[in-house]
């Protein structure tokens, strides 16, 4: 297993390119079985999760070949409709494969994905818009079986915001026949991005990106290329970076739009961003000003950015309040900042941080994907030496995340443990 080794105090500066994007490559990935051919997928960022799918592809006999950050994913040859527990354990995002199974086949079976350490994340939503689809859904011996001869369009209105439900009926909806209506659908750019690709195989999508996305069922779809979009979560990691840090640094690749609710509180803690020719250039105050927040579905302030914002608040002047009102259990991050000593308070979904005047090297532990992104930028800031164990959630995410900072000048290595 591995560990990173940070040296802190050092500011970052330099140019670093963002890698494409793990939440938009998944669904896209999943996608491709909606019809036989072969698909070339490129800039897709080389990470765990990726390669989970690329197996959960496999076992359902796909032929998929990668090369570099292009993946190439051949879907003539599947020949299984069941995605068995020992994958879709390792990964929620794996349940995306019953849509474009029952899509395609005319039936699928998938197994339940299992607990998330942030928060229940059920796939409710998901199985009843199948069922508005007509698919006929049986639970059985932890695995959802569901029948369809053929999908047909139906109004959809979500009872709650979900990312997943809406990249599931989206594709799933996309050879139904008819028209089919989802109301209260998900905003985030990777569904856009999702759309897109699905539209390129002939799909017939609009209104991705609204709250209604209204898709025409058509009766057959054809294999594609796509080019990913850029990870906005990895592009506003490295703007707290170089935040947190006193940098100055210029983040090629990456979409400032898609990052508007991070910039504007970034630039009320006293942080200047500037936008030219598709590169963001980051300058960080001389002291950071402390800002409140409050996670929200897309366009909000989201959820996977909360605990990097934490620790650039933890060297804030002044308190601030950060309110998460989208995962029950995502203050785990907390307990190993205060190893660094920093100042948080819980209550509930709010935890209230006052800023102190230094960081002070700790050897910490990784809980999720984001926390051990926090704990990485606070052993940038910090005096000392920190040591971040079980790093193996931030290979799910982060793509080379200490090479790129080495190259903005951090003093971070990855060892053995």
């Amino acid at each position: 297993m591995d560990k990173l080794i940070i040296n802190g105090g050092k500011k970052l500066n330099g140019d670093v390119t963002v890698s494409g994007s793990k939440n938009a490559s998944l669904p896209i990935f999943c996608a491709t079985i909606l019809a036989p051919g072969m698909n070339q997928i490129s800039n897709v960022p080389f990470l765990r999760d990726i390669n989970t799918t690329i197996k959960v592809l496999n076992s359902l006999g796909a032929q998929v070949e990668g090369n570099g950050n292009v993946v190439r994913i051949d879907t003539s040859s599947i020949n299984s409709h069941e995605a068995t527990y020992d994958l879709v354990k390792t990964m929620r995002a794996s349940v995306l494969v019953l849509g474009p199974l029952l899509a395609r086949f005319g039936q699928a079976r998938v197994s339940l994905p299992g607990g998330c350490a942030i928060g229940a994340r059920p796939i409710n939503l998901h199985l009843k818009g199948l069922q508005a689809l007509g698919a006929e859904i049986v639970l059985e011996h932890g695995y959802v079986a569901a029948r369809c001869k053929r999908l047909k369009g139906a109004r959809i209105n979500f009872d709650v915001s979900t990312v997943g439900g809406t990249e599931h009926l989206m594709m799933a909806a996309a050879t139904a026949k008819g028209e089919t209506l989802l109301e209260n659908a998900a905003r985030e750019p990777e569904i856009v991005d999702l759309a897109q690709y699905l539209n390129r195989m002939g799909a017939r999508i609009e209104g991705a990106g609204t709250d209604t996305v209204r898709i025409q069922g058509v009766t057959e779809l054809s294999a594609a290329n796509y080019e990913v979009m850029p990870d906005r979560i990895e592009a506003g990691t490295f703007m707290i970076a170089a935040a947190i840090t006193g940098g100055d640094i210029r983040i090629h690749r990456m979409k400032l739009e898609h990052l508007d609710a991070l910039a504007f509180k970034l630039q009320d803690a006293g942080i200047e961003i500037t936008s030219r020719d598709g590169i963001v250039r980051i300058k960080a105050p001389k002291k950071v000003h402390s800002v409140n927040i409050k996670t929200r579905p897309y366009p909000g302030f989201p959820t996977d950015m909360q605990a990097q914002f934490m620790a650039l608040m933890c060297l804030a002047d002044g308190a601030s309040v950060i309110s998460e009102n989208i995962f029950e259990n995502r203050f785990m991050h907390v307990s190993e900042l205060q190893r660094f000593g920093a100042d948080i308070t819980i209550e509930g979904n709010t935890s209230t941080v006052k800023g102190v005047k230094k960081l002070s090297g700790a050897p910490v532990m990784a809980t999720d994907l984001r926390a051990s992104a926090s704990l990485i930028l606070a052993g940038l800031a910090a005096e000392g030496t920190s040591e971040v164990t079980r790093i193996y959630h931030l290979d799910r995410g982060y793509e080379s995340i200490e090479k790129k900072l080495a190259g903005l000048g951090a003093d971070v290595v990855r060892v053995k443990e």
